[in-house]
């Protein structure tokens, strides 16, 4: 069997490490907001280049709080892309705004930032870009927009740790960057835990009194906040892993080009085309590096290549098969189908094959021979 994703390898590999801090957390009783929390949020500002880091309960959370922290709310609008989890609109609804749509870029996934300009209005108040799958959205565009109309960023980085705009950490690029460290993320911890950047000292100080119930001083609460904390056992298994993240995303780079390689020759597969074998594009002539949180085909038929994979004991997965202006949620907005007609293509079409950093070079090619002889078979004669 080849997952998805394997958790298991990456602890087997570090399991002495790990299983020492956890004990040692254990072992001084300092559980919330303790020290591993306040080093933890540190490392990562410092590695990814940012001046203030809040370690928070999760991305969902980062998200939620990071809208509050910049006083957005109801009558607002937030824009951001119909194809990515729902955690991303959750967050706007949350504090009482509206998420306004714009469509993907077919070749990144991404939102298109030269359509966002079309649904501007006077109640925009922030752009709310994905990086999808772990490649960067066009954050010139982006910025450029948001300072011609005043409007914060706010970058959900949740499946992008790591990855680069033009030599610049994502999450660094806007006004503000959520993190998530879900444990299938590329960081990721043993539970959920998230992270807010920021290289504002006004967002700092407001996201991190709303993650302690809205207060700067214990029992003294100046508005209602959460309880948001990332607790010093997930913190402390964060650092270990921090110390080898830039190693892992090389290696899912790697895997990422053997991939492309492989498939180049198979016209019913389109691959992330933009990506050369290094794993870095060039958009505007904009140097990308996309760290691949998971590697998405798109290939028709997609029901059956799922299922013969499966027969081979080959994991994949679908993200995401319901575009989020079409879910029963979002009703309300009043979006219909074929209003973003590039989202739900990739929502019918998109695939995404195993990718972890342990991932060998011969099970990449299992997966490769299994899709060959899949796509080699007559439609009409997959079904055994």
């Amino acid at each position: 069997m080849i997952p998805l994703c394997d958790l298991q390898i990456q602890y087997a590999n570090h399991a002495d490490e790990l299983q020492r801090v956890v004990a040692e957390v254990m072992a001084a009783g300092h559980y919330i907001l303790g020290p591993n929390v306040n080093a933890l949020e540190e490392e990562i500002a410092e590695y990814l280049g940012c001046k203030h880091a809040i370690a928070v309960n999760s991305g969902t959370d980062a998200l939620h709080l990071a809208l509050r922290a910049l006083n957005i709310g109801p009558g607002d609008e937030v824009i951001t892309t119909p194809f990515t989890f729902v955690a991303t609109t959750e967050a706007i609804g949350l504090v009482g705004a509206t998420p306004v749509f714009v469509d993907i870029d077919p070749h990144t996934y991404n939102m298109d930032a030269n359509a966002i300009e079309r649904v501007v209005t006077s109640n925009t108040k922030a752009i709310l870009p994905v990086h999808l799958y772990g490649q960067p959205c066009d954050m010139a565009t982006i910025g450029q927009l948001a300072d011609r109309y005043d409007l914060a960023v706010v970058e959900d980085c949740a499946q992008a740790f790591g990855a680069k705009y033009n030599g610049q950490s994502v999450g660094t690029l806007g006004t503000v960057g959520c993190l998530s460290f879900f444990p299938s993320k590329n960081l990721g911890c043993f539970g959920d835990g998230g992270m807010i950047v920021t290289n504002s000292d006004e967002v700092f100080e407001r996201s991190e009194m709303l993650r302690r119930h809205g207060g700067k001083i214990k029992y003294h609460h100046s508005e209602l906040g959460l309880n948001s904390r990332l607790d010093e056992i997930q913190a402390a298994i964060l650092r270990v892993k921090l110390k080898h993240i830039s190693e892992w995303n090389e290696a899912r780079r790697r895997i990422a080009a053997a991939y492309t390689a492989a498939l180049r020759g198979f016209p019913e597969i389109r691959c992330p085309s933009d990506l050369t074998e290094s794993g870095k594009a060039s958009t505007a002539d904009v140097p990308l590096e996309c760290v691949f949180h998971q590697y998405t085909v798109q290939v028709s038929q997609r029901a059956d290549v799922q299922e013969h994979l499966t027969r081979d004991g080959i994991g994949s997965a679908v993200y995401y098969p319901i575009p989020l202006h079409l879910q029963a949620v979002h009703a309300n907005l009043g979006y219909q189908k074929g209003a973003f007609p590039h989202a739900e293509f990739a929502a019918d079409h998109c695939l995404s094959l195993p990718m972890f950093p342990e991932l060998t070079n011969e099970q990449a090619g299992l997966v490769v021979d299994s899709l060959a002889q899949v796509l080699a078979t007559p439609a009409n004669q997959r079904i055994a």
